[in-house]
């Protein structure tokens, strides 16, 4: 009975390490959202990540070159997980924002745990059951309500915005990173995977950076640039880590179904975006997806 009384409470006091995370990342969607207009998506991007890498340099480099038969080793598997959640993932959500809604990115990013279920299947050989398949259903259908405004018939029309398609995208290459992180269990810590990952990151988006208009760092947008590279760079992913490791992936990441309502609290206020009912019953659907897609995780073996 001591055992039990105090495991719970120990378990309850460190829960709070994944919501801290989708707190974090709730703030990094509207501050993908507000950089839109005040910087180039590729000059964020290259700069968030530059950024983290000399932020982590002075605690993690050390570690790293001691190491460093070891990420020679495995450099190919270190450069396209960089290139998959540094690069593309971030890179095409800034792109996003352009073209669509903060709301709308919130509720696209919470399918990564459902896009993860799919992928896992395909490259992992979990098992897809005919619960996760009706998942996959009925999110897409909420998505299909979200991305034409409650008018699915415009799709005939071309109508919809580019913006949600690219994240889409964006969230379908983070999931994958998710996965074949998992898979290929590399021989590094998770810290010295990230620093060197973000380091290849930056080499991605380098080129892109250097061709695209001209976006110098001025007062408006380095506010933004320091979230995005460090709390949103180092201390959210921190605390997901710190998460799964107390509470189990499974657990953990239905923490992000949170995310949509979190970002749509926020940016109604914050960035003046409206509420309409389309958002509710859009929203619900996808999160009841996720939900239902999951919900074999979570059923007793």
């Amino acid at each position: 009975m001591r055992t039990i009384t105090h495991a719970a409470p120990a378990a309850a006091n460190f829960s709070f390490f994944p919501l801290l995370a989708v707190l974090i990342w709730t703030g990094n969607t509207l501050v993908t959202k507000a950089a839109a207009v005040v910087i180039e998506p590729a000059a964020i991007a290259f700069y968030r990540w530059l950024l983290a890498g000399l932020v982590l340099t002075p605690f993690v480099l050390r570690a790293v070159w001691r190491q460093r038969a070891i990420v020679a080793a495995h450099w190919p598997k270190l450069a396209f997980l960089g290139c998959l959640g540094m690069g593309m993932y971030q890179g095409l959500a800034y792109e996003a924002a352009k073209t669509t809604s903060a709301i709308h990115m919130g509720v696209v990013v919470a399918l990564m745990p459902l896009f993860s279920t799919l992928l896992a299947s395909l490259f992992a050989g979990d098992a897809l059951s005919a619960a996760r398949l009706g998942g996959v259903g009925l999110s897409l259908i909420g998505l299909l309500i979200l991305c034409t405004h409650g008018q699915p018939a415009t799709l005939l029309h071309g109508a919809v915005q580019l913006g949600d398609g690219l994240m889409l995208i964006a969230v379908a290459s983070n999931a994958l990173y998710g996965v074949l992180l998992k898979r290929w269990a590399l021989p590094l810590s998770t810290w010295q995977q990230l620093y060197v990952q973000a380091g290849f990151g930056i080499l991605m988006l380098l080129p892109f950076w250097w061709l695209a208009p001209a976006s110098p760092i001025t007062a408006q947008n380095i506010p933004l640039i320091l979230y995005a590279g460090i709390p949103a760079s180092i201390g959210a992913p921190f605390c997901w880590m710190s998460g799964i490791k107390i509470l189990g992936p499974a657990r953990a990441s239905l923490y992000m179904n949170l995310l949509p309502l979190f970002v749509a609290l926020a940016a109604s206020p914050l960035m003046g975006e409206q509420l309409y009912t389309y958002h509710a019953i859009g929203g619900t659907l996808a999160l009841a997806g996720v939900w239902w897609g999951q919900r074999v995780v979570l059923s007793p073996a």
